[in-house]
């Protein structure tokens, strides 16, 4: 299936930046545009491209309390840290700008999100997606900060911009939205503000807790109150690879999804889950990463009449992971998959090159299968992926009325 998808972009996206030498780095994303525009996937006829502009203090305080964004307003111009609010750390240290600059990121998946909800204050019913005649999908590659909690930043996220545009659709009249988190960290932010709301179920698959920042998302964190059993997460033992990654989700996702009828999915493409990761323990290829975005494509076509809101996220493999995997989340949301065999442009591979000095990948695959056997087939108790998805599909699955086991 394809869909028409709008690419919510602009350069000044790249001014969230945290300085020489963080993580973090703008370039990933700037390579990413650039690649996919080498590739032609951004102009292709399917693809509307939108200038975003920055988030209001009212839209960002329908998730953060208005304190911590004057905090962040003042940190960017005073350059000083502020600890009350997470400013100021390792992960997370100060810069000119940095509240108009986490605005606009927020800004960019709020115009996401309008592009894919119908009615006021939505785009679906322009000229242009009507002349399509296809389901919208929404791209915000420079999004994804699903750690910024309400009145902290954390882990390199200042705004939680999925939780602020989940907030948006579901004050626009969505009634279920689901949140699919493939990042290799837990994205405790968004489950924070969504942990008691029956509304949003958020899954997040991710390295178990016991290994890597945050610390957070076993299992048996499946929300509170009315919203028990709506918060998901499957822990993966490090070196879990892409038939073990995609067998997990295979297990938790779709019946999930399938359950809980959700009227918009937006996910979050965290590719720090690859191999060459430098913060991470999993083992997945790009070819891997790019099964679970068709994977994801293919469920919002079934269940959500095409609504699917796609988000970036973490990835510090800067060069050789990070353009590879968005371009085929952009060239899959844009209906016109990159076979993964292509070679990938010299002038992109230069571009790199003078960019960060690295030497660029010259094929679009890693070269690997991205098959898995379904969970279906039986569980072995022996294996720790299994493990860790019997103790998610007991935890939560009764509340949704289906079976843990296979």
């Amino acid at each position: 299936m394809s869909g028409q998808v709008v690419v919510a972009w602009d350069d000044a996206l790249t001014h969230y930046d945290f300085g020489p030498g963080h993580p973090l780095a703008p370039v990933r994303v700037a390579l990413t545009m650039a690649l996919a525009a080498e590739l032609g996937v951004l102009s292709e006829p399917s693809v509307t491209m939108v200038s975003p502009s920055p988030a209001t203090d009212a839209e960002l305080e329908t998730v953060h309390d208005d304190d911590y964004v004057a905090a962040v307003r003042r940190a960017g111009r005073t350059l000083e840290p502020d600890p009350r609010f997470g400013l100021g750390t390792s992960d997370d240290p100060v810069f000119e700008g940095m509240h108009e600059a986490s605005a606009l990121v927020a800004g960019a998946t709020l115009a996401a999100a309008r592009a894919i909800w119908p009615g006021p204050g939505g785009v679906e019913t322009t000229a242009a997606v009507e002349a399509a005649g296809r389901p919208v999908h929404a791209a915000s590659i420079a999004g994804g900060l699903h750690h910024a909690m309400r009145r902290a930043a954390s882990g390199f996220c200042v705004y939680n911009d999925p939780a602020i545009a989940i907030r948006w659709l579901l004050a626009a009249g969505a009634e279920r939205v689901a949140y699919v988190d493939t990042d290799v960290h837990h994205g405790d932010g968004v489950q924070a503000a969504f942990y008691d709301d029956p509304r949003v179920l958020t899954i997040s698959l991710h390295e178990h807790p016991a290994t890597l920042f945050p610390g957070t998302g076993l299992p048996g964190e499946t929300g509170s109150g009315a919203g028990e059993g709506y918060a998901v997460n499957v822990a993966l033992p490090a070196g879990t690879g892409d038939a073990g990654w995609l067998r997990a989700f295979d297990a938790v996702v779709p019946p999930l999804l399938r359950a809980f009828r959700p009227e918009v999915l937006v996910s979050q493409h965290g590719c720090d889950s690859h191999r060459l990761d430098p913060l991470a323990h999993l083992e997945l290829t790009v070819d891997g990463q790019r099964r679970a975005q068709l994977m994801l494509h293919d469920l919002a076509h079934e269940l959500c009449e095409g609504r699917w809101l796609l988000t970036g996220g973490g990835g510090y493999a800067l060069v050789q992971v990070v353009p590879r995997t968005w371009t085929h989340l952009l060239a899959i949301a844009a209906g016109a998959p990159v076979e993964p065999g292509m070679e990938t442009p010299a002038a992109w591979r230069e571009l790199a090159r003078s960019l960060t000095g690295e030497t660029a990948p010259a094929v679009m695959t890693d070269g690997a299968s991205a098959n898995y056997v379904s969970f279906s087939s039986g569980m072995d108790p022996g294996d720790p992926v299994d493990r860790a998805i019997m103790r998610t599909r007991t935890a939560v699955f009764a509340s949704h009325g289906l079976l843990a086991h296979p």
